[in-house]
């Protein structure tokens, strides 16, 4: 990595290494690099070190310590490790300390785009200072997060009709790209994220002109991309790293073959996210902007609008026509499930036979431009995706759809996930090193390895350093009805509103469906004095400040509050859970992996849908403790906890919190 800290006149105080621990230190002069290859990342983070003496707040952790340990061994030494850090263990410094201390090129992986911001410009900048280097170190995301000049100035020619809140937002785009250095759209708040109008200023692999671009030149995905390739540490984030990985399709290929280590952050995550990338998908989205672009292209191109235009309306409707016919099946479904309705599968099959239509004209007007070039190729594409999904029996794939509020999907996905992810190793070796807080079950990290096609990984469990004894209380209430019954999110708020008056609110009401959180949501409407905060009402970040700054409110949420939400303080003191999160059985893909399970002699429930649960429960549970001084009480509310046998095997994977089944020490936690 390219070093600016001078040592010159001598090493700064917090690289005055005790020799016991490393190569005798005979003069200052020396190169940046020896000097980190003498460096132990754990004392670097001791009671001695740089974090502790010049990080206000910093407490030296001995499971930080031990995990930084590990992280540097694994990379020194080119191994996989898994390791779970609890709560509070501070696993982001204790892989990054050993990173930009190992001299290797590395690409750290997170699971959202948050969190990648928040490491590249929060957390990397500060640990570099604290070790007075200056790494290398780009940010890349997926280029739908980048604004594209090319679409901007076609959107803004097409005129096309706005209300006047997207004319707004136009303009703030417009603005924002005069003077935007790197045309992330992160950077640009006054226009929400999940504005319709990012679709039409950003691109995609498909509608990407390359070089043909007549703004190739200030093209910010091309910036970015240039820049980590000159990088020796690339944060990126999952979704990225699978993209191309599996499908090659952002261009980020081309920088994964020269890293050293990659360091997947969430690493419980990436089974779930394979899943999604190493799948063959064909959306309505897909075929809505084949459309749109097709006749975008056709412009300076005579004759051509009014050969397409046609056919472009015929798929239009086609593709309608087949979205009202899936309203009859259920949201989402095994193939089988679809073809055997007869709507459904003449719907798909006039779907397909105009889309071959469409790509039959566009290959007479390719020779005219390469943008209608470029739309023949991206019309035979989804044929061969959708002729792929539709006719191929190849047992390896589950074939299944969905549908959405607005759009379809058809899917292929792979069975298993252990084969191709483990080939996917093997084509890069590097160090590969797994981190998350959450991914043993009762100390065990079998389900996680099988997932990963990891044989034989080296692997580390570290408690949270937090005092769960004296910081909180499990509250498992009795009583309660089994899950199935039709009043029991009834009864589980009768429940909850007693923990609720002692608290003074200060709560995430964590439900496993939708369903019952807009169920809790109305009732509690009408009989609580707190505020009430309900997913789906605003963006997920407003509603956290929101809750934060009301001190005393409460905010019901289902998946996505379950991780990557952090609260630390009084404001939030009580997390309750309505019930045990297992996978819901209507999905196609786990059905037909439990089957698959099954016929290899492997009990479906316990191999697969019990740990998932248990992952996951952890993942909600963990956000009740954030810090050392926080205290609260977990709700449970699911009494299979107690009832059933594999109760005890979740109880047995959570922190070590005192348990009641009294309300009373609740009350007597709290005052």
């Amino acid at each position: 990595m390219l070093r600016e800290h001078s040592l010159e006149h001598g090493l700064p105080h917090f690289w005055q290494i005790p020799t016991s621990h490393c190569c005798c230190v005979t003069h200052v002069h020396m190169s940046a690099q020896v000097v980190d290859a003498m460096c132990d990342a754990a004392i670097l983070l001791g009671r001695d070190g740089p974090f502790a003496q010049g990080m206000a707040g910093f407490a030296p952790r001995a499971e930080q310590q031990t995990m930084a340990r590990a992280v540097q061994e694994a990379i020194q030494n080119t191994r996989t490790l898994v390791a779970e850090a609890g709560t509070g263990t501070g696993k982001t410094y204790a892989y990054l300390v050993p990173a930009l201390l190992s001299g290797k090129r590395i690409i750290i992986s997170t699971g959202t785009k948050a969190l990648q911001d928040q490491l590249y410009f929060r957390d990397l900048p500060r640990v570099a200072s604290l070790l007075a280097l200056r790494p290398k170190s780009a940010l890349l995301k997926g280029r739908a997060n980048y604004l594209c000049h090319y679409r901007l100035d076609q959107t803004v020619h097409e005129g096309a009709r706005l209300d006047d809140a997207m004319s707004e937002q136009l303009a703030a785009i417009r603005a924002w790209s005069a003077h935007t250095l790197h045309g992330d759209r992160m950077e640009l708040g006054e226009v929400p994220e999940e504005s319709p109008l990012w679709q039409r200023v950003t691109s995609t692999s498909d509608n990407c002109l390359g070089t043909n671009c007549p703004f190739v030149n200030d093209c910010h995905v091309n910036k970015a991309r240039r820049k980590a390739m000159n990088a020796d540490l690339v944060v990126v984030n999952h979704h990225l790293l699978f993209a191309d990985l599996a499908l090659k399709q952002d261009g980020f290929g081309d920088i994964l073959p020269g890293a050293q280590a990659f360091i997947l952050d969430e690493a419980h995550q990436v089974p779930e996210l394979a899943g999604q990338f190493f799948s063959q998908s064909v959306t309505a989205r897909q075929l809505s902007d084949l459309m749109h672009d097709s006749l975008r292209a056709c412009h300076g191109v005579t004759g051509a609008i009014a050969l397409l235009q046609k056919p472009v309306d015929i798929l239009e409707q086609a593709l309608r026509t087949w979205r009202v016919a899936l309203e009859s099946l259920p949201m989402r479904g095994s193939l089988e499930q679809c073809k055997a309705d007869t709507q459904a599968r003449q719907g798909m099959e006039r779907l397909r036979e105009q889309l071959k239509n469409l790509s039959t004209v566009l290959a007479t007007q390719a020779g005219r431009s390469s943008g209608l070039a470029r739309m023949h190729e991206r019309a035979q594409g989804i044929e061969q995706r959708l002729a792929h999904i539709v006719e191929t029996t190849d047992k390896q794939d589950v074939r299944w759809y969905e549908r959405t509020r607005w759009g379809f999907g058809l899917h292929a996905t792979p069975l298993e996930l252990a084969t191709p992810l483990r080939t996917w190793r093997e084509r890069l070796p590097a160090a590969w090193i797994h981190v998350s807080a959450t991914l043993s079950v009762a100390q065990s990290f079998k389900h996680f390895n099988r997932q990963m096609g990891l044989d034989d990984p080296q692997t580390l469990r570290l408690d949270s350093p937090f005092n769960y004894a004296m910081q909180s209380l499990c509250y498992l209430p009795t009583g309660l009805p089994d899950p199935n019954a039709p009043d029991y999110t009834d009864r589980v708020l009768d429940t909850v509103l007693g923990v609720l008056e002692v608290s003074c609110g200060r709560a995430f009401l964590l439900f496993t469906s939708h369903r019952a959180l807009q169920y809790a949501a109305n009732r509690l409407s009408e009989c609580t004095a707190w505020s009430l905060f309900v997913q789906g009402s605003a963006p997920r970040h407003q509603l956290l400040e929101a809750f934060r700054q009301s001190a005393h409110g409460v905010l019901l949420g289902a998946a996505s509050f379950w991780e990557g939400v952090d609260v630390v303080g009084e404001a939030l003191s009580v997390v309750v859970i309505d019930r045990l999160p297992f996978a819901t059985l209507d999905d196609p893909v786990l059905q037909a992996r439990l089957e698959a399970l099954k016929s290899h002699g492997i009990n479906p429930f316990m191999g697969w849908q019990l740990p998932g649960a248990v992952i996951a429960l952890k993942q909600g549970v963990g956000r009740l403790i954030r810090d050392i001084h926080d205290r609260g009480v977990l709700v449970l509310c699911d009494p299979r906890l107690s009832s059933r046998s594999y109760g005890r095997l979740f109880l047995a994977s959570l922190p070590p919190m005192p348990r009641t089944r009294e309300l009373a020490n609740v009350v007597e936690f709290f005052t």
